[in-house]
């Protein structure tokens, strides 16, 4: 991919950020850059805890795809880490491109680097071609996933 640099994200990258989580049917429901004030709050609390890894996508300067690895200590399967993939947006431009395979590639490395034993995600069950995606890389939909809106 050329000039492609994958590297935490920093507060100037929120807008664009910000810009492909609410480019898609589910995102546009729930994101908003109309203001960005709590998205800004969100970063410096991700910003200061080692288990929180924002990174971007860039090329040229330009923030093209993004996602979140979280990563979690635990008591079971003897104690692993396990870490979670989260917020994994390409840049409209850019899907297709082979830069979401990229971007997991980097996540289930560094998963590896830092130890973790397991990598999960989740995806709305409405992203069919998300969910072929991840198959695809080598995950399984082997839990069925449950959320409650506070």
């Amino acid at each position: 991919m050329g000039d492609l640099e994958i590297r935490p994200a920093v507060a100037d990258d929120i807008p664009a950020i910000v810009g492909m989580l609410a480019d898609d049917p589910l995102g546009a429901q729930r994101e908003s850059l109309d203001d960005l004030t709590p998205y800004f709050a969100a970063f410096e609390r991700l910003s200061g805890d080692p288990n929180q890894h924002m990174v971007v996508a860039a090329r040229e300067g330009r923030v093209i795809g993004t996602l979140q690895l979280t990563v979690i200590p635990g008591l079971s399967r003897r104690g692993a880490t396990r870490s979670v993939i989260e917020s994994v947006r390409i840049h409209a431009d850019e899907r297709g491109s082979g830069l979401g395979t990229l971007l997991i590639e980097w996540a289930i490395d560094e998963s590896r680097r830092l130890d973790c034993q397991l990598v999960q995600l989740t995806s709305d069950q409405s992203r069919t071609d998300a969910r072929r995606f991840y198959e695809r890389l080598g995950f399984t939909a082997s839990h069925v996933g449950f959320k409650l809106e506070l």
